[in-house]
């Protein structure tokens, strides 16, 4: 009930549309209550009960016109009124469901890697989408309409007592069955329900990963695989969607069933009423079209009943991304970074993803405006922790990290990403020309500013060669790049916002000899005279490092400069004699050949 009220306090914040649906449907009621009582009128003009038969009356032709406008008109106004309350609860369900995206869009920008990383995207997706669709049903059959089927319901059966207890006793005598069963049916479809978007979330799971992977699946020949892994999810969804609407078509049949034998002793009975003279012909049609206007509010019902119960199966799913908290939050007075010089500390930093295992232990790092340093160490050693508590998508768990002195958690997060850099191997690319990625975070920055950068990032040529130059359209698989030039962009972006504070990734595995010297020639000329960390694949990124940092299962085991670090004999060496060594006569060889070739 606490999901449904607090999807009621959205919808209350457009509280005049709320109320102009409650108004509108009271006039429709009230309009539409009056036509059985036209019709009831019409028939006691047109015939009358004597000795048992029902006979014709002398009728004044004139009242029989009044009467039938009075009909025309009133059907009129309750259409118009039912037009308005129908234009408000969508609009109100439009607005309300518009609100809870934006806020679940933005939360989903504001939580840390930590919640994405325990979240599927495709359940994600489906929250979005299905879920926020299921409280639009909610706002716009559930909040409104069960008021209008409680209205209804309790004036129908207030104007049937009115005209004959007996046959409202009658008419009702289903009614706590009704009631009982639609109770159950509601928390058996709240828990169905959920099920139901439980396997939605994974249905888009899968679809999301195959669409984001079908490289791989196209590799190993694995379509078949996937389809049937999509075919037995969907035929799960399937199953279950079956399972409630099986649910809710049993109960609407119980209660058309139930309506049917009421209008059947109704009729059997109020014949014999007007038989006897204890009723009129008019005040038995009166009665069976409003017995008819209630059995709508009761069949009406199950929809509402269905639409709670999958409001607040979805809200749930909803409120828990809503109320999730982010580790890294801002502080209520953080401060605005301004330009720093870049001096970095570590002092005693330790981080865990989980409460099982821990990826730094008591790191302590100092790097001086301008200084280089390289991070090295096998996978899993918390290189990629450490550059990544930097920017705060992590929270250290303890310990401190500053810039310039002070804690980085004094600082807004978009100051402290201004000023912290990130040149990542592996580059997204957005649905955009090449200006605006390259631009994507200085979307003010100008057209000078932005050939610059790529320029500086050994880019522009290439752009330039484009049929479309810097108008180029890309998508998210960057078709347009190769991979060194799309590290090359991200290069470019970095360079556009100037950031004091560097972080990079050296690794150039998955390109060639002559791409990985544009890519060093860039990374070397954007780390000119700012503090940059660096996790080196690549020798002589690491020999011209002011310190090197060895680590090994979350913490610094050898720390110095390139000379220092060779002559302990330690780790170190091992790395350099197995992996770099190698590496670098590879790219001298290829250099050789490359001159002579152009010698020729």
């Amino acid at each position: 009930m606490s999901i449904l009220i607090r999807i009621t306090r959205r919808a209350y914040r457009y509280r005049t549309r709320l109320i102009l649906a409650y108004l509108c449907f009271i006039a429709a009621i009230g309009f539409s209550l009056l036509i059985p009582f036209i019709f009831g009128e019409v028939i006691d003009k047109l015939v009358t009960t004597q000795g048992g038969r029902i006979v014709p009356t002398d009728v004044d032709r004139g009242d029989l016109i009044l009467l039938a406008l009075a009909l025309l008109g009133v059907s009129m106004i309750r259409g118009i009124f039912d037009f308005a309350r129908t234009y408000t609860t969508d609009s109100l369900s439009q607005l309300v469901t518009y609100d809870i995206r934006n806020d679940m869009y933005d939360k989903l920008q504001h939580l840390s890697f930590a919640f994405h990383d325990k979240e599927h995207t495709g359940n994600l997706m489906s929250k979005v989408t299905s879920d926020i669709e299921a409280v639009r049903r909610f706002v716009m059959m559930g909040l409104v309409r069960s008021f209008e089927v409680l209205l209804r319901v309790i004036a129908v059966t207030l104007i049937l007592v009115f005209l004959s207890w007996e046959l409202t006793l009658i008419s009702l005598i289903f009614v706590p069955f009704l009631v009982y069963r639609s109770s159950i049916v509601m928390v058996r479809l709240r828990a169905m329900w959920n099920h139901v978007q439980q396997i939605m979330g994974q249905l888009v799971t899968v679809l999301q990963e195959n669409l984001v992977g079908i490289h791989v699946v196209k590799a190993f020949a694995a379509e078949e695989h996937e389809s049937k892994k999509y075919a037995a999810k969907a035929q799960e969804l399937r199953e279950e969607y079956f399972k409630n609407e099986k649910l809710q078509g049993t109960n609407s049949a119980w209660m058309t069933f139930a309506f049917t034998i009421s209008l059947g002793l109704i009729v059997w009975y109020g014949g014999w009423e007007v038989i006897r003279g204890d009723l009129t012909a008019g005040g038995l049609t009166m009665f069976a079209l409003y017995l008819g206007q209630l059995f709508f509010p009761i069949r009406m019902s199950a929809f509402v009943i269905a639409t709670f119960s999958r409001a607040t199966a979805s809200g749930a799913r909803i409120f828990e991304v809503l109320d999730a908290r982010s580790p890294v939050e801002e502080k209520p007075d953080a401060r605005d970074m301004g330009r720093v010089t870049g001096h970095v500390r570590f002092e005693n930093v330790s981080f865990s993803y989980d409460s099982h295992s821990s990826a730094l232990k008591n790191v302590d790092i100092s790097a001086a405006p301008g200084s280089v340093i390289a991070l090295l160490g096998a996978p899993g050693s918390g290189k990629s922790t450490i550059v990544n508590l930097l920017p705060r998508f992590y929270a250290a768990t303890e310990g401190m990290i500053s810039i310039d002195g002070t804690d980085i958690q004094d600082f807004t997060l978009a100051s402290l990403r201004r000023n912290v850099g990130i040149v990542q191997q592996d580059v997204y690319l957005f649905t955009a020309s090449i200006s605006d990625n390259i631009s994507y975070g200085a979307p003010d920055a100008s057209v000078e500013e932005i050939v610059h950068a790529a320029k500086v990032a050994q880019l522009h040529d290439h752009i330039e060669s484009l049929p479309g130059g810097y108008d180029t359209w890309v998508g998210e698989r960057g078709m347009t790049l190769s991979g060194g030039q799309r590290q090359r962009l991200s290069i470019a972006r970095t360079v556009l916002i100037d950031p004091p504070v560097l972080i990079l990734d050296d690794s150039t595995s998955s390109v060639d000899v002559e791409t990985e010297r544009l890519i060093h020639e860039a990374m070397a000329e954007v780390m000119k005279n700012r503090t940059t960390f660096v996790i080196a694949h690549r020798l002589s990124t690491v020999r011209d490092a002011d310190l090197i940092l060895v680590l090994g299962d979350g913490e610094i085991v050898e720390r110095g400069t390139h000379l220092e670090l060779m002559a302990l004999g330690g780790i170190y060496q091992d790395i350099y004699e197995l992996q770099l060594r190698p590496q670098e006569e590879v790219m001298l060889d290829a250099r050789i050949v490359s001159g002579n070739g152009g010698d020729s």
